[in-house]
């Protein structure tokens, strides 16, 4: 495997990684980063991924609190991630924008992002598209939800996460669109639902229809909410 290199000519004095006394240091350090990225109005996925690679950055350095640690310290986990682990620039940048969040967003250091960083240049490439012949043979060896998940992906044009957080309520057959609550750039947005792919959601649909009424006769009264709604209303 072939990894591309990426420079990281990192330059940060020690004393501006460090800003003043932080009135959030009661809450612990990711907790501190999850209260404030709400503060913000960042969407749960994107307070989940800087959340992810701040605990790595902070395990990577034997769980020393990232106040302790200077510019050799990110510069070293960033050329990790290109030169060992290989990752990707959309990956390295996605990190380093944790990192800036945190540094500037919740530790309060005295500048506007890490100085002496740019984001990795990432490499344009051309995406790979299956002809319908080859959707045809892989949905052969599909069946039930799987393949059910797959046509609405591939006729509406969806992404995994954007499937799989469907609900009954984003889906007019009759209308034939979907509407897609909070996908990229937590934006809503309306798709064309597939004629191939609304006989077969209609039949999962009357299924589900079907499971949740035999729930209510059982006294199961329950569904998921968001977090902003279970915050508002929190269980006594």
């Amino acid at each position: 495997m072939r990894c591309t290199l990426t420079s990281w000519a990192v330059h940060i004095p020690r004393a501006h990684l460090v800003g003043p006394p932080n009135p959030d240091r009661r809450y612990r350090l990711l907790e501190q980063v999850r209260r404030r990225g709400r503060e913000r109005r960042y969407s749960e996925r994107t307070i989940a991924a800087y959340v992810h690679w701040i605990r790595r950055f902070v395990i990577h350095f034997e769980r020393r609190h990232p106040r302790e640690l200077g510019p050799e310290y990110v510069r070293e986990f960033l050329s990790f991630l290109a030169n060992e682990q290989c990752v990707a620039a959309s990956t390295q940048n996605q990190a380093l924008a944790a990192l800036t969040f945190l540094y500037v967003g919740v530790l309060q250091a005295p500048f506007d992002r890490l100085p002496g960083i740019s984001p990795a240049r990432a490499e344009r490439r051309v995406p790979t598209v299956l002809s319908q012949r080859e959707i045809g043979r892989l949905l052969e060896h599909l069946d039930g939800v799987p393949r059910l998940a797959v046509l609405v992906m591939y006729g509406s044009g969806l992404r995994v996460r954007e499937c799989l957080t469907l609900r009954v309520r984003d889906i007019d057959l009759d209308r034939r669109e979907i509407v897609v609550r909070a996908g990229k750039g937590d934006k809503d947005r309306r798709a064309p639902l597939a004629v191939s792919a609304a006989p077969a959601l209609r039949r999962h649909l009357d299924e589900r229809q079907g499971l949740h009424f035999r729930d209510l006769k059982l006294g199961i009264r329950c569904t998921g909410l968001s977090p902003a709604l279970e915050r508002k209303y929190p269980r006594e």
